[in-house]
């Protein structure tokens, strides 16, 4: 798209508020001005290690801010099984390894690649990040294992763990003096390693090895991070999204720990009124997070339940999220109304860059009852579920025990575009965007069934990547919709932004009294160029008989033959394929389910063909496979294996694809 029509459609669509907020940002980036604000002067430690200072005045005593549960209380919550698992990963970080992204253990590794140069040079491009994606420098640098270790240490006593901690600390203090260095361009990752700082400074404080000098250090420290936030708070506004939330709590934080500080009453005043702003603008009024991704929307909720639990430590009056508690309530309620009741999992919807900010729960990455149970005490008065193992993170914020509402039902949390059954249930995406669309995924179909996700999002995998790995997993073609005229439903304006927005809504809701069975019809006019729109229709049966319709329908004019192709994303399961009949069936673990797909028009396709990939290899059908479809990404830097089968027509309108999936019997 040529820059000078971006410009006017991103103008367009995002508002000339965000472009310009956007455009100054880059005036002072650019002008010098912010390199001036954030310079530091270095200074001679009395040990000789290379340290940097901008604080001028001595840095007052760290103060704690949240109340700390019993012990007891952890003790009888988890059982010495999960206790068992803290204390093994709290070991594993103590032998110089964290689970990046929530899996798989690296070494933790602080210190930047190459010589340093100021963070603006790394924002202009004048300076190399010395690494492909910049979020495996940031992720170890976040900090976000020592609320492991605190955890650990907490209910162990076993002083290796803030012996640990005080390590790292001093680490990272030499490898990224104050403002230079990849670790301090984004202000984002300043503020949720400060979130982690002030967490380690409470928690620790009973340790031998928190001595007098080291306390004094990372207040220093605190203060430093601080003072990063604000000069570039215009990104941070700009962008309108995690990032001006997760700053504002650093600010929150910092004025918290250090209350004695000169900036302090600032910081607090700059936190609490970006971060009530920005929930309250953020969160639209069914509940669904601007960013459009369940992580996002995970991470929202749990920056908002760290503040609040700041807040009633403080007791403070003038500070408060009221204002934005009936949109966390929202907020809470629709992440709720997409999750499975068996496992916690939630469709992996939008982008997923593996965030996963504050980790006070044994349960594993992809389980969002610890947040959702925390969420719904917090802001709703009710928990989410029964009493269990995913308390933990409400019992570490002190969030008050509440009883679970025996006659509240589950259609009392879900969306119209949420349909369950007895042990089935579906997700159908129809999203008014307000933001900017982080994937092109309009009637999307996440389907489910006995906590197993059947039909799957493919998630994101990497944002920086040589082709074909380039923030990949956004296009309309890997999700489970209709692609027409291999066209995304979107115009791709650069890795990050989606122009010309396909609006979807729902038009029919109903189902029967007796729960046998449910319906939903939504559209989207993302193909409105095309003179078409595409409908789709999901009947969901209490026999576990789900039938999907995809009707084609002419709006403006009917071009004479166009191109449509339907995609589902699989489970890598054992299969067999019926090619001449178009039915495809895989073997879960509770047996064979099957997906059989048809098509009417006037006349029969002119053309059809199918592809049925792994692992970006062909295994059946005709054509050239792409590389990124059969995959899976189901947190950011990793990928498996997954069934990618599709069906292509050149067909007239109006056309119809129907997708009938069968799971075995229950009774």
């Amino acid at each position: 798209m040529p820059r000078l029509s971006l410009i006017l459609k991103a103008l367009r669509e995002l508002g000339p508020r965000q472009v310009g907020l956007y455009a100054a940002y880059q005036i002072l980036l650019r002008s010098g001005y912010l390199r001036w604000k954030t310079e530091v002067e270095k200074q001679k430690a009395e040990d000789g290690r290379q340290v940097s200072n901008s604080i001028d005045l001595p840095t007052p005593d760290l103060c704690p801010i949240l109340f700390l549960p019993g012990k007891d209380e952890l003790t009888q919550l988890m059982g010495d099984k999960k206790i068992a698992h803290l204390l093994a990963e709290a070991d594993l970080i103590v032998e110089g390894q964290f689970r990046r992204f929530g899996v798989l253990p690296v070494p933790i590794e602080l210190t930047p690649p190459g010589a340093l140069s100021h963070w603006i040079d790394y924002e202009i491009g004048r300076q190399p990040w010395g690494i492909a994606d910049p979020k495996f420098i940031w992720e170890p640098a976040r900090f976000g294992w020592a609320f492991t270790l605190g955890r650990a240490y907490y209910l162990s006593g076993d002083e290796r763990y803030p012996a640990a901690f005080w390590t790292y600390f001093e680490e990272f203090q030499v490898a990224n003096p104050v403002n230079r260095g990849p670790n301090w361009a984004s202000a984002q990752e300043v503020a949720l390693r400060l979130l982690a700082f002030a967490f380690a400074g409470q928690i620790f404080s009973t340790s031998f090895h928190s001595t007098a000098i080291r306390h004094s250090q990372l207040a220093a420290a605190i203060a430093q991070h601080a003072s990063r936030i604000p000069p570039s708070l215009l990104y941070a506004r700009a962008q309108n999204n995690n990032h001006l939330l997760s700053e504002a709590a650093g600010l929150i934080t910092a004025a918290a720990c250090l209350p004695q500080h000169p900036q302090a009453r600032r910081w607090a005043k700059l936190g609490w009124k970006w971060f009530n702003r920005g929930l309250t603008q953020q969160i639209d009024k069914n509940g669904a997070y601007s960013q459009h991704s369940a992580n996002y929307h995970r991470l929202m909720l749990q920056l908002a339940l760290w503040v609040n639990a700041i807040q009633r430590f403080s007791k403070s009056s003038t500070f408060n999220l009221k204002s934005a508690t009936p949109h966390l309530q929202l907020a809470a309620r629709w992440l709720l109304s997409i999750t499975d009741p068996e496992t916690g999992r939630v469709p992996n919807l939008g982008p997923n860059d593996g965030a996963y900010i504050l980790p006070l729960t044994v349960q594993p990455f992809d389980d969002y009852r610890p947040t959702l149970q925390a969420a719904s005490q917090a802001f709703l008065g009710e928990p989410a579920f029964e009493q269990g193992v995913w308390d933990e993170m409400g019992t570490w914020l002190k969030i008050e025990r509440c009883r679970l509402n025996a006659k509240r039902t589950t259609s009392q949390t879900d969306q119209p575009n949420t349909l369950r059954m007895k042990a089935s249930w579906a997700y159908l995406r129809a999203a008014n965007f307000t933001g900017r669309p982080g994937h092109a995924d309009q009637l999307h179909l996440d389907l489910w069934w006995r906590g197993l996700n059947i039909a799957q999002d493919a998630g994101t995998y990497l944002y920086n990547a040589d082709p074909p790995w380039d923030n990949a997993l956004t296009r309309t073609q890997v999700h489970n919709t209709i692609t027409i005229n291999q066209q995304e439903q979107m115009t791709r304006a650069g890795r990050f932004l989606y122009l010309d927005r396909a609006q979807a809504k729902i038009i029919a809701y109903e189902h029967a009294d007796d729960s046998s069975w449910q319906r939903a019809t939504a559209e989207h006019n993302g193909y409105r160029k095309m003179g078409l729109t595409h409908r789709r229709t999901v009947i969901a049966h209490a026999d576990q008989h789900w039938i999907v319709t995809d009707e084609l329908l002419p709006v403006s004019y009917s071009p004479s033959s166009l191109s449509a192709c339907l995609h589902w994303l699989l489970p890598d399961w054992p299969w067999k394929l019926d090619s001449e009949n178009l039915k495809l069936e895989f073997q879960s673990p509770h047996g064979w389910i099957s997906l059989q797909i048809s098509m009417q028009a006037n006349f029969q396709p002119s053309t059809f063909n199918f592809q049925h990939i792994r692992a970006g290899e062909l295994l059946a059908g005709s054509g050239k496979a792409a590389p990124y479809m059969g995959w899976v990404s189901p947190t950011y830097a990793q990928k498996i294996p997954a069934l990618s089968w599709s069906i292509q027509a050149d067909v007239p309108l109006p056309f119809t694809f129907t997708s009938e999936w069968r799971f075995p019997d229950e009774s």
